[in-house]
């Protein structure tokens, strides 16, 4: 019978060790601190659930990465979450029912099926922030601020930002009465830049609708990008112009809020097409292929729960934030090593040590003081005089 390496675990999914698990914890209660400090509560969701639930509202792409079982009690699929966001909506919508805005936030850990990049994890910690009940730009913006102060706090270097509206491609897309089958291909097409596509499969459209389909391909750069799209898109409908204005009014706020944050503008970028319904951004740092943080709009996701909502939020895992930024985060303090005694004055004393938040590891039968180092203790409790005392441990 051949041998099983039972300690392997399966590709894209990891253990974490210390001190590095406890930096993440630390860095993850810094984040909460942080939401709070915006007024988003934090909500705690369950990791698998029936599977129409979980998918709500989601395109294909989380459909792929959910994990996906049966239910033995009732027999029905359920899939462990790949994404809290569903799951936070359906709070709001069918839980809570505010009737004004609700703030609410996560930190979790979630499962994919498949990872969103060879080289990334398939088991990161999401944490996120959602705002529902305001469909206004500054719901828009307030998101995006709060997600770049995030990447603040963990002190991600050379942040750079992607704005796009997916209201402008599905504007257009719109009054060209693509079939469903021939919008998903120029979906596809654009998002590779692949223009000679691009070119023909809007080929048979009216000459208007066809040019500027094929300018989304061109319309990325700096902030002269809008200027270009607002002549080019001139003679498009109203749901195309109002999306424009809505990423000018969100661009010309985040400029003044960070005048030297770089933002990158891409009216061809459809992330999360078939999930959001307006502005889409990401965050992005040199050398790394993949965005760091994302999120944009996705309106009405509660309507299957019983109450469509304007909805906007972003998420971001934390591992990789503590990975790439310089959190500052306390080291886990040197602590003091108690012998194996059995005086309740020993007993007394490290439970007051304790209770200072003194951090204090008791030795087991057979251990003495020369393991303390290996538990990162420093100092020791020591019988004088009929007291027990911390005094330094010999290094």
């Amino acid at each position: 019978m051949a041998t099983v390496d039972r300690w392997l675990l399966p590709d894209g999914i990891e253990e974490v060790l210390p001190p590095e698990a406890a930096r993440i914890e630390a860095a993850r209660r810094q984040v909460l601190d942080l939401f709070q400090c915006w007024g988003y509560e934090f909500v705690v969701t369950p990791h698998i659930e029936y599977l129409e639930s979980l998918l709500t509202g989601a395109g294909q792409d989380l459909d792929l990465r959910t994990f996906k079982v049966t239910d033995p009690q009732s027999g029905r699929l359920m899939g462990f979450r790949a994404d809290i966001t569903p799951q936070v909506a359906r709070i709001d919508a069918h839980t809570l029912r505010r009737e004004g805005p609700s703030r609410l936030c996560y930190a979790g850990s979630v499962l994919h099926a498949r990872p969103r990049a060879l080289s990334t994890s398939r088991s990161p910690i999401q944490l996120g922030a959602e705002l529902y009940g305001d469909a206004s730009p500054a719901a828009d913006v307030e998101v995006i601020s709060l997600m770049l102060d995030t990447l603040d706090v963990a002190r991600v270097p050379d942040v750079h930002m992607d704005l796009g509206h997916v209201g402008i491609y599905r504007g257009l897309a719109r009054a060209a009465s693509l079939s469903g089958e021939v919008e998903q291909r120029l979906f596809d097409a654009l998002q590779r830049k692949a223009i000679d596509e691009v070119e023909a499969l809007t080929a048979a459209l009216p000459a208007d609708l066809a040019g500027m389909l094929r300018a989304l391909v061109q319309l990325c750069g700096e902030r002269d990008v809008l200027d270009q799209a607002r002549v080019i898109l001139a003679g498009a409908p109203d749901a195309v112009l109002s999306a424009l204005d809505e990423l000018r009014v969100i661009a010309d706020e985040l400029a003044l809020r960070y005048p030297a944050l770089p933002l990158y503008f891409d009216l061809g970028e459809l992330r999360g097409y078939h999930y959001h319904t307006g502005v889409v951004f990401a965050a992005f740092v040199p050398g790394e292929g993949q965005s760091i943080a994302q999120g944009g709009r996705y309106d009405d996701i509660g309507a299957d729960f019983g109450r469509a909502r304007p909805a906007t939020g972003f998420s971001t895992d934390l591992k990789t934030l503590v990975s790439l930024g310089d959190m500052q985060v306390d080291e886990v303090a040197a602590g003091v090593w108690a012998p194996q005694a059995g005086d309740v004055r020993l007993w007394q004393e490290i439970q007051r040590l304790r209770r200072d938040g003194v951090r204090v590891v008791q030795a087991l039968p057979g251990q003495d003081a020369s393991v303390a180092i290996e538990v990162n203790c420093d100092r020791g409790l020591e019988l004088r005089d009929g007291q027990w005392q911390v005094v330094a441990l010999p290094r």
